[in-house]
């Protein structure tokens, strides 16, 4: 009786382990989404634990669709803040920094790129994921 008691342990415990790995494979991938405008495709990721309202470690990885040429960049989640100006309250999406230029992706789809404040970009695409 013993011994089977330690054998349903052991398998017990490998099933549990493989199942825990999995669960935190498919939690760290849903964090993902994928925006497709005309011209690119904008892959952001939050890398921060899920349920985390206000999160500063977003991936965003841009390709181009006509050169393939890619970017990769690290930003944060943007909020507008509720009346009491500490309480996020309203999600509006996505900025990157890459010197002077500011990578900003709504909540809505669209992609913008400003340099030194100035839009020099605008597209509207779908989320895919």
């Amino acid at each position: 009786m013993r011994l089977l008691f330690v054998r349903f342990k052991q398998i017990f415990s490998i099933k549990t382990l493989f199942l825990l790995f999995i669960c935190l494979f498919w939690c760290e991938t849903s964090l993902a989404e994928t925006l497709e405008t005309r011209n690119f495709l904008v892959k952001i990721t939050r890398n921060c634990p899920e349920g985390e309202v206000v999160c500063n470690k977003v991936s965003y990885t841009g390709t181009s669709l006509r050169t393939a040429e890619s970017i990769k960049l690290t930003g944060r989640t943007v909020y507008r803040l509720c009346s009491d100006r500490v309480t996020p309250c309203q999600f509006l999406g996505y900025e990157f920094i890459n010197g002077a230029y500011r990578y900003f992706v709504t909540e809505n789809g669209t992609l913008r790129i400003y340099k030194q404040g100035k839009l020099l970009f605008e597209e509207t695409g779908s989320w895919k994921d």
